[in-house]
């Protein structure tokens, strides 16, 4: 079994990419998984146990790691007889050295899209259910919450990708944008199957059956994982929800980002 890692920016199309993937007869797509807290568990009994640290610290080290590779093997075995898997978590990418020592080389896929759009979309599933959380007043007091580094899912995604390409560990993630996957499904999937050296598969985007299934409640109203069985462009709305002021302040203050991924103001 080959594991590889789906570590995503949030409402950028990380669900749509895996129930794809899951539609290949050899790939098993996880939901949103647990399995790094599992691993990250493991690592604070590693780290704080007194019975871990009474011994010998190098031959502890190689114990915690041996557990959690053979614990994510373990874990798959259980789930799937299928050779390749692909495990959904935003935590792999920021704990990349981690993985790499448990699981050299580590394949990561990482969809991203217009970080306006990814606010917009926010903004859209909150004026649906307004009564339901505590949020401020105002669309430009909201942005500044959902982008603040603290906050989740945006902002702590988006301090974590920024740290991803400040330490350099962007060499073994394949950065996917979302208007790609969504204008051109064929040959983007073509490029995510090289990548992860699948061979090419032809895939049905007139019906993706859906295989992932996770109950939004435990999400709360900004977690959306039900697809369009049909992949098709995304209109581009961020304008018409945000308004010109907030987009070009967004623009100026994450220039990182909408350069790394070749977006325009």
């Amino acid at each position: 079994m080959e594991i590889f890692f789906n570590s995503s920016m949030p409402r950028a199309g990380s669900t749509l990419l895996q129930n794809i993937l899951g539609n290949h007869p050899e790939i098993y797509a996880t939901q949103t998984s647990p399995l790094f807290e599992y691993v990250g568990n493991a690592r604070q009994v590693h780290t704080k146990s007194p019975c871990a640290k009474a011994q010998d610290k190098e031959e502890m080290k190689k114990a915690y790691l041996q557990f959690c590779l053979y614990g994510m093997h373990g874990y798959f075995n259980a789930l799937t007889d299928k050779p390749y898997v692909i495990d959904k978590s935003r935590a792999w990418a920021v704990n990349y050295e981690l993985l790499n020592r448990i699981y050299p080389n580590p394949k990561i896929i990482c969809m991203v899209r217009d970080l306006r759009d990814i606010l917009a979309s926010m903004e859209k599933n909150y004026r649906k259910h307004p009564e339901l959380i505590t949020a401020k007043a105002t669309v430009s007091e909201r942005v500044t919450d959902w982008l603040g580094e603290k906050s989740k899912p945006v902002g702590t995604t988006l301090k974590n990708l920024r740290e991803v390409f400040h330490r350099g560990n962007n060499q073994n993630i394949l950065f996917v944008r979302h208007e790609d996957l969504t204008t051109r499904p064929q040959k983007t999937m073509d490029m995510v199957h090289d990548f992860l050296e699948i061979n090419r598969h032809t895939y049905d985007f007139s019906n993706i059956k859906q295989v992932t299934f996770e109950d939004d409640k435990f999400h709360g109203i900004y977690g959306d994982h039900k697809i369009n069985s049909i992949v098709a462009p995304v209109k581009s709305v961020y304008k018409d929800v945000l308004g010109d002021i907030i987009c070009n302040q967004v623009y100026d203050m994450y220039k990182w980002y909408f350069k790394a991924f070749n977006y325009t103001k």
